[in-house]
């Protein structure tokens, strides 16, 4: 009986949190939503544009996709409109963030002060028990202030024609570097493939990894990253181009791999290679793999920032990208890949079926390759180490 009364209570919460959803859809009819969110790559806004699409036939919502080639560029213009005494009308409605952008955001005040991502209707179909990262982003809480998209994972590509047997570790990959000078490199920081390398090289080769869970002033900076930049004094001499110019993010790196100029990529989705394989970018011969200790794992958002000039518009949005229908087209390798963050328990069958149907790709890791994962260092450790790399290896690129 027990049991009964709180499955009745819960499913009244539920029809009035629908019942006011509907009256922020309504709101929403004839917004125009400005969605800052990073544009390099071609199938990321192209499903952005079937997004756009879908809320401009069900619900009038017009979407404009703001392509950034830094989501901090952004932060920084909401920081200015904030300063300037632009409580309102603001120029992003919709941003997808994480990590160090989205601390900055909590810490300035830069976001909605509503706890608005729970009360989303295709909240229900998350598990945060079964995956917590859908409320911590970087090891900072998310107060239900952005909701999330998608999950991400760090994985190495190479050509197994070329490189049958990649190194699987820091240490190995130093090794392999000093034997093949220019060919590796990395995306250049601050773009945010490059600096996740930067932290896994890190979190393989410092002693002890308790103080990156910590903010990065309340440590001894210069000796906790002091292995990170030895790493990297030893490899970059022999880097791609001598390490005095780097790819500028990570389809740049990916094409360089697919030209036969280096042996190595980086990617932050587990399923970018078997997409490029699929769209002919890269051979069939190209695998991916992660580093035997784990590599880096995380949860990417949407915020919606303090000013917005339609926050209605951008909860829908938001809530649209959240449901099973916008999730399952993403984790759709031909199209993007990205894995869902929906707990299948909570969809219904038919559901279940289609993402159990996707195809996996021939270069994509299994849950369980992929099951051994780092989590992501407190935020400061970003804006930090990216700074760090400035000054040392920054002027000649």
């Amino acid at each position: 009986m027990l049991f009964t009364f709180l499955s009745f209570t819960a499913q009244l919460s539920f029809t009035a949190q629908a019942a006011d959803f509907n009256a922020t859809v309504e709101a929403a009819r004839g917004q125009t939503v400005y969605f800052n969110a990073w544009g390099g790559d071609d199938k990321i806004n192209d499903y952005i544009e079937w997004a756009g699409d879908e809320l401009k036939s069900r619900h009038g919502i017009t979407v404009v996709h703001v392509k950034l080639a830094d989501t901090a560029a952004a932060v920084s213009r909401i920081l200015a409109e904030k300063t300037a005494g632009r409580d309102s009308g603001g120029s992003v409605d919709l941003l997808w963030v994480n990590g160090e952008n989205f601390a900055a955001m909590k810490r300035n005040g830069l976001l909605q002060a509503e706890a608005w991502a729970e009360s989303l209707p295709s909240w229900r179909y998350t598990d945060a028990a079964a995956l917590p990262a859908i409320r911590l982003d970087f090891a900072e809480p998310t107060d239900g202030r952005e909701s999330p998209w998608g999950r991400a994972q760090l994985v190495f590509v190479h050509d197994s024609a070329r490189l049958a047997t990649p190194p699987k570790n820091a240490d190995a990959l130093a090794e392999f570097i000093r034997a093949n000078p220019g060919r590796f490199t990395y995306p250049q920081p601050p773009d945010f493939v490059g600096l996740s390398f930067l932290k896994q090289i890190l979190l393989e080769t410092v002693e002890d990894t308790a103080p990156l869970y910590q903010p990065a002033e309340d440590g001894d900076f210069d000796a906790v990253t002091a292995p990170l930049w030895d790493w990297l004094d030893a490899a970059t001499p022999n880097l791609w181009r001598g390490g005095k110019a780097y790819p500028f993010n990570y389809p740049t790196q990916r094409q360089l791999l697919g030209d036969g100029e280096v042996d190595i990529a980086i990617a932050f989705n587990p399923s970018d290679a078997s997409a490029a394989i699929a769209r002919g970018e890269l051979p069939d011969s190209v695998r991916t793999y992660i580093h035997d200790g784990g590599t880096l794992a995380n949860v990417h958002f949407l915020a919606i920032p303090m000013n917005a000039n339609a926050p209605e518009g951008a909860r829908v949005l938001a809530d649209f990208m959240l449901s099973p229908e916008a999730q399952l087209r993403k984790a759709d390798p031909g199209r993007w890949g990205d894995p869902t963050v929906l707990a299948m328990h909570r969809l219904d069958a038919e559901t279940r079926a289609a993402f159990d149907a996707l195809p996996r790709g021939i270069a994509t890791l299994s849950e369980a390759e992929l099951g051994n994962t780092l989590a992501e260092p407190h935020p400061s450790w970003m804006a930090a180490i990216e700074a760090g790399w400035r000054q040392r290896y920054g002027s000649g690129s």
